[in-house]
């Protein structure tokens, strides 16, 4: 009997891995700890390197009908509300990396994945599973379940997120660290919103300790607002999501904001919070993959939101691993994981170090903030473009027995 892949975690990184195994005509199941699918959360943002592997999917015309693409990028300072820069999308972002920067609700996205995968025979499902330890079995992989439950499988794909237990069965199993940084997220009604804020643009404001953004989703029918403070968590809980939270704290920690950037806020009807956590960047391919088990998405590398990249580079990490599934049997994971992680390490480390770069340098104050506001106004879109970034993913190596 041929045993299937096992993927545990069905987020994005999940069913993005499930799909590109799948269309390799790989067996995969997809565990989930959940009782049923669904994504919690709101917005994200998708790069054209994101939106190219969808494309390379076929899920571009899905994408479509869910997602807005706005027009540009405008930076202003929190306090003042003075124009700092901006960086032109829509058509230009097309022109200047081939493909679109989008931005939808990640339960939009988590849906057409979810669609996708549905469609392939060879993906079966097993909710209200959780991962909870892995052990090699011969050349495959033994997972137990929280339930006591045992799977075999040829490899096993830890999908399961920033608290990963695959992760803390056989690679490092010390906990993720707090950032000292907190994040409060809000969704908007564009109907809510006067129509000179019906703005198709990602706007993101700068201040000290602190920096908002916001922009539309599901067809502009909507607006994803997050704001970061850096402060003390206190109590929160580390793990949650989505504890909810009062507009009295949110203003507090910002202090003194422009008024345009007050009317934003006070047009959330409700506020959730979230205490950031991350990892040291990637130190090496062993961070990525050891024998038949391998990382993906925030279990390997989870992102500080400061370069809008967390479920780009987990859609990025499926495309290239399923481009190096073809042909492979049990014997074989091992080594196109290795070679996996080899192509995916140091890139994902990079966005790593510049995500923690960027968000020193959006919080910045004194001398620092006042370099930063000179070059974005003497750069303009050559600071705010990143083209190393959205040329990606790069192409993986070819596995060594994939047939011609």
């Amino acid at each position: 009997m041929n045993l299937p892949l096992l993927v545990a975690g069905a987020g994005i990184g999940g069913l993005g891995a499930a799909l590109a195994l799948a269309r390799q005509g790989q067996a995969v199941t997809v565990l989930e700890q959940a009782p049923a699918f669904g994504e919690i959360g709101a917005g994200l943002q998708l790069g054209p390197n994101a939106v190219r592997v969808l494309a390379d999917w076929g899920l571009l015309p899905a994408l479509r009908e869910a997602a807005a693409f706005p027009e540009a990028l405008r930076v202003r300072d929190a306090r003042s509300g003075r124009s700092l820069g901006q960086l032109a999308l829509g058509e230009a972002a097309v022109a200047r990396h081939g493909q679109a920067y989008a931005c939808l609700h990640r339960a939009d996205l988590h849906a057409l994945l979810q669609r996708a995968v549905a469609q392939e025979a060879c993906v079966s499902w097993r909710l209200g599973a959780r991962a909870e330890s892995w052990r090699p079995s011969g050349p495959g992989v033994s997972l137990t379940l929280a339930s006591g439950d045992q799977l075999a499988g040829q490899a096993l794909i830890g999908c399961d997120g920033l608290w990963s237990r695959v992760r803390q069965g056989g690679f490092d199993a010390a906990p993720p660290r707090r950032t000292g940084h907190l994040a409060y997220r809000g969704l908007i009604p564009a109907e809510a919103l006067p129509a000179a804020m019906r703005d198709p643009s990602v706007g993101v404001w700068l201040g000290p300790r602190l920096h908002v953004v916001h922009y539309p989703v599901r067809r502009g029918e909507a607006f994803n607002l997050v704001a970061v403070v850096q402060g003390e968590a206190g109590g929160l809980e580390a793990s949650s999501w989505s504890q909810p939270a009062e507009a009295g704290e949110l203003s507090a920690a910002l202090g003194p904001i422009a008024g345009p950037l007050a009317d934003w806020l006070a047009a959330v009807p409700g506020w959730t919070r979230w205490v950031l956590h991350d990892r040291d960047p990637l130190r090496g391919p062993a961070d990525m993959a050891r024998g038949a088990v391998a990382l993906l998405g925030d279990a390997a590398h989870p992102m500080r939101p400061y370069l809008a990249q967390g479920a780009a580079m987990a859609l990025e990490d499926a495309w290239v691993l399923g481009h190096l599934a073809r042909g492979a049997t049990v014997a074989d994971w091992p080594e196109r994981f290795a070679r996996y992680a080899q192509a995916r390490w140091a890139r994902n480390a990079r966005v790593q170090r510049r995500s923690r770069r960027n968000g020193r340098i959006f919080h910045a104050s004194g001398l620092l903030r006042l370099g930063r506001d000179t070059a974005m106004g003497v750069l303009g879109e050559r600071l705010l473009d990143n083209p190393w970034l959205y040329a990606g993913p790069g192409a993986p190596p070819r596995p060594a027995s994939a047939n011609p």
